[in-house]
């Protein structure tokens, strides 16, 4: 059986503490099984040259300030795989790291779809000196691992712009909306190429995509579409005005 693949909008890294999206991901760890691991592209690990994490015990990164001592103090102990490292080097060039561990693009949304912490995680780094069709390239190099039983994830936001994002809430702005419909519609049409030059997708798209490192990992689940995937979208809200939440499930 051949393993889906999943993009989440992960938002504040406050959501690993439960809120209105872990429902969905919960689900969605019921319906996905316990895969044979996970290779997770997150928003919050860009590097200069392509890297993946080698640790069998990786560290819970709390890259953020200012949030509660619970969320800081807070542990995903998934175990690592260096024979799954190893196995995304062969495919991708990349290069076995234990620099890195899970950063809250990951723990965030996994401590949910398999809270046991049991399923092994490794993370691939986005290459800073890669443009976006180059990101395409490297992700269509590990849909192999989907017969492998391995699920391939991205993690960040198709709409993030923190600048213009409403603390109190409030309905999300049109610009917003229009983009984050424009990027669902092209995974719709299996448009891969409209997603890595997602400049065109909609009237001020770079209002939606200030800097691209949480567009990014949706090129690395979109990519990994086959012929019969079906496709599906979950927790499909723009939070705040300007952070959309929308997830993608493929296959």
């Amino acid at each position: 059986m051949t393993t889906p693949a999943v993009f989440f909008g992960h938002g504040s890294p406050m959501n690993a503490l439960g809120g209105p999206y872990a429902a969905a991901w919960r689900d969605l760890g019921r319906e996905i099984g316990r895969p044979a691991g996970v290779v997770m592209v997150s928003a919050h690990w860009e590097a200069d040259g392509l890297g993946v994490t080698a640790q069998a015990r990786p560290e819970t990164i709390h890259d953020f300030g200012g949030f509660p001592a619970e969320l800081h103090a807070y542990d995903y102990p998934a175990p690592g795989s260096p024979a799954l490292a190893v196995r995304v080097a062969e495919l991708t060039g990349a290069v076995p790291t234990e620099t890195w561990g899970l950063d809250h693009g990951t723990w965030s949304v996994l401590t949910h779809v398999w809270p046991d912490a049991d399923v092994p995680v490794v993370q691939l780094s986005l290459d800073r000196r890669l443009d976006a069709a180059g990101h395409v390239e490297t992700a269509r190099r590990l849909n192999a691992l989907r017969d492998e039983g391995v699920l391939i994830a991205g993690s960040g936001d198709f709409v993030h712009n923190l600048r213009t994002w409403k603390r109190t809430g409030g309905d999300a702005y049109p610009w917003a909306t229009s983009f984050n419909e424009a990027v669902k519609d092209a995974i719709l049409r299996d448009d891969v190429d409209a997603l890595a030059n997602w400049v065109d997708l909609a009237e001020e798209a770079q209002l939606s995509v200030p800097t691209d490192e949480h567009f990014l990992p949706l090129l690395y689940v979109a990519a990994q579409r086959r012929a019969g995937d079906a496709v599906s979208f979950f927790n499909d809200v723009i939070e705040g005005g300007s952070i959309s939440m929308t997830g993608v499930r493929i296959g």
